[in-house]
């Protein structure tokens, strides 16, 4: 090999080498970098000039090439006079050199230079001089080895060398790459805006509502249809489809003046019919009269409800609004409505007399006082005071009952209360039902006469009076709130002063109507809401009755909002009073968010899985199930968290709370409840099951094992985890 070749050169005695000293022929091209290495190499070597591409020439007089395999890195050119010369290049032989090899040869080397330098020392030391024949047979065998160490080096300077260049045409492709991705995807940008302005262009034909194509491929004809052409062509469908519509309207229009006339010529005949009628209620009133015995036998309430009429003329205004207006709206809408008048007649009847009686009673009284005040007790101030706040809340003696059916059997009676000085009306409440519901103990205050109706429009508790003159008439007698008096009197309600037709300025709607008008705009949704509001009662009885035993009822029509599978399970369900609920320490935030109110029902609700125990303080609106109840959760598990300390809570929170459409059931939403508190229990086995496996890093623990799919069980910084349940395919996914 090149390294004995110099090995041998170096050997060789010094006359030899004085006769026949080797040319060292340098090449003075190449790169830049290598002139650099050339420059410096030679100020770092002052024995041997080498540079970085150095070709080295020995020339032989009539030697002839050995036999034998070729040397890596040998060239051959023939010159005159019949010369061989061979050229030596080590980027040649780079190609052909293991690296690890030649870390070997340096590891040997520097352990044979090693040795000799430490024997020449002993020699040294033993007492030979410079001249020594020994000491200058190892000075020569160290040179040989510093040129090898060199030849060593020069070689990791070009495989240094060649790697950098290596990597950075690499770079070079990595960057025209990089450049031609983003030019694509600039494309690629530039592309969907034009098809999402294409996406939301909006035609006026769109608002029309079309035939579907089903029923246009069967009614029109087949030269406005045209199957063959567009059946295929949804631009052409829709020209034909929008000419079928024109062809349409133009019948219609046709028929519409048709029956415009018939309706005109229909409506003289009923001008006339009615004119017949009218002529007819004399005689109809005497047949009434003989058939009194008639309708006692067949029990047939038409002198009932005559004497209901009679009675009527003494009810107060907003009274019999309300009366008149309840017994239409059952009549057209509601059969299971009914409308009945109690009280004293008699009274209601001295209430309407003229008012100089009445004024002339009233000095007869106070004369009778005067002449009898030397034979009584003067009454004191607080007597009297109490007279006049009797006298100013004093009921008028007659009153409205109202019964709303259910289906179930169950019914709400409201009884109806006219406040003469003060102007309003108040309702009192009470349910029968046809099944025995004093099986619940959290259910008492669901069906309680002073809560059943609060809140059944937004912010209408019937604490207060609406009418604001009543705040100066208050002022007058001592009165401070109306509240005190709500049980005795009754709520006074704003819809139940829009029932009655009356309208104050304190109520903020401002709708311009008065009297059987205003009734009649609000009587269809509160009669609605009042047995919406009953049936979500007697839901929630039911259910909490099934909630106390830690039984979860789940209809069928919600089965599949949930795995087959759920092992946390509802321990405890407790009703709380509003000061326990402050008194939480996990529902401060609720509090300060202003979501919770005196008039709401409080709940707490205890979730149980091995060692976790998740309680959850629960807000129910008393117009639910349109306003959903709010959780807040504590759990106790290896230390205390809450929906403030941890996210995932804070998730769960989420997912009961805000994700109403997913949990409301089938319409009106009754099972909303349930729901919520069985999503929250499998929550509970989502977050231990992954909990366990996020903190042991094991495949699962032992006492909560993985029992749910998830395809990730942890995202983002927060780390939050799968909680949304995916039907059918029964995994677990973040949102």
């Amino acid at each position: 090999m090149i390294s004995s070749d110099l090995f041998d050169i170096s050997v060789m005695s010094s006359d030899a080498v004085k006769k026949r000293k080797p040319k060292v022929i340098r090449s003075e091209g190449g790169t830049p970098e290598a002139k650099r290495g050339r420059g410096e190499s030679d100020q770092l070597s002052a024995v041997s000039s080498h540079v970085k591409f150095r070709k080295v020439r020995l020339r032989q007089v009539k030697v002839t090439t050995p036999a034998g395999p070729r040397l890596i890195g040998q060239r051959k050119l023939f010159t005159a006079k019949n010369q061989e010369v061979r050229v030596y290049n080590e980027e040649v032989e780079l190609e052909g050199r293991d690296p690890q090899q030649d870390y070997m040869l340096y590891k040997d080397t520097c352990a044979a230079l090693a040795k000799l330098m430490a024997e020449i020392q002993e020699l040294k030391a033993g007492g030979a001089k410079d001249g020594n024949v020994e000491i200058e047979e190892r000075r020569r065998q160290s040179s040989v080895h510093f040129i090898t160490l060199k030849k060593l080096n020069r070689l990791a300077h070009m495989r240094l060398k060649k790697g950098r260049d290596q990597t950075h045409e690499a770079k070079q492709r990595v960057d025209v790459l990089h450049l031609q991705l983003q030019n694509l995807l600039y494309e690629v940008m530039h592309l969907q805006k034009e098809i999402g302005k294409c996406l939301e262009f909006k035609s006026q034909h769109e608002e029309i509502e079309l035939v579907s194509e089903e029923e246009f491929f069967q009614e029109a004809p087949a030269e406005i249809s045209r199957p063959h052409v567009t059946r295929d062509d949804q631009h052409q469908l829709t020209l034909a489809r929008l000419d079928w519509e024109l062809e349409q309207r133009k019948r219609l229009a046709e028929q519409y003046k048709t029956s415009l006339a018939s309706k005109e010529k229909i409506q003289r005949a009923i001008e006339q019919k009615r004119e017949y009628l009218s002529s007819l209620q004399p005689g109809l009133q005497n047949i009434m009269q003989a058939s009194l015995p008639v309708q006692e036998y067949l029990s047939m309430p038409f002198e009932h409800m005559q004497k209901q009429a009679e009675v009527a003329r003494h009810l107060p205004p907003p009274l019999y609004v309300l009366l008149v207006q309840v017994g239409a709206y059952g009549q057209a809408c509601d059969k299971n409505l009914s409308v009945s008048i109690s009280g004293d007649v008699d009274e209601a009847k001295a209430l309407s007399r003229p008012p100089d009686d009445s004024q002339d009673d009233e000095s007869d009284s106070d004369a009778e006082e005067e002449q009898q005040n030397t034979k009584r007790r003067r009454a004191t101030v607080g007597a009297q005071l109490d007279d006049k706040r009797k006298g100013m809340l004093r009921r008028h003696p007659l009153s409205l009952c109202v019964d709303l059916k259910c289906k179930d059997g169950s019914v709400l009676h409201l009884f109806f209360y006219y406040l003469m000085n003060l102007n309003i009306l108040t309702v009192k409440t009470k349910v029968s039902t046809s099944a025995d519901l004093s099986g619940a103990v959290s259910a008492g205050e669901l069906l309680n006469t002073e809560s059943l109706l609060n809140c059944l429009y937004a912010s209408d508790h019937g604490k207060e009076t609406p009418n604001p003159s009543n705040r100066y008439q208050f002022d007058k007698v001592g009165i401070t709130t109306f509240a005190d008096y709500v049980s005795d009197l009754g709520h006074p309600y704003v819809w139940v002063q829009k029932l009655g037709g009356l309208q104050f300025s304190s109520d903020g709607s401002q709708s311009g109507l008065r009297g059987s008008a205003l009734s009649a705009s609000h009587m269809e949704r509160t009669i609605k809401l009042l047995r919406g509001r009953l049936q979500a009662r007697l839901s929630l009885h039911k259910q909490f009755s099934s909630l106390e035993h830690s039984i979860i009822p789940v209809s069928s029509e919600c089965q599949h909002l949930f795995p087959a599978k759920v092992i946390s399970g509802l321990t405890r369900w407790t009703m709380m009073s509003h000061q326990e609920f402050t008194e939480l320490g996990f529902v401060q935030h609720v509090l300060k968010a202003g979501l919770v109110h005196e008039t709401d029902l409080f709940f707490m609700a205890v979730v149980e899985r091995g060692t976790a125990r998740l309680m959850a303080a629960v807000v129910l609106n008393p117009r639910y199930p349109d306003v959903s109840p709010l959780f807040s959760l504590s759990l106790l598990w290896k230390g205390e968290r809450s929906g403030r300390s941890d996210d995932n809570l804070r998730a769960i929170e989420s997912e009961v709370n805000v994700f109403r459409s997913e949990l409301q059931g089938p319409r009106p939403g009754l099972q909303l409840l349930t729901n919520q508190i069985q999503r929250l229990c499998v929550c509970l086995d989502v977050y231990l099951e992954t909990e366990s496996q996020v903190c042991d890093g094991s495949e699962g623990p032992k006492e909560f094992p993985r029992e749910k799919m998830c395809l990730r069980t942890a995202r983002g910084p927060s780390r939050l985890k799968p909680f949304k349940y995916n039907h059918p395919q029964g995994f677990f996914s973040h949102r």
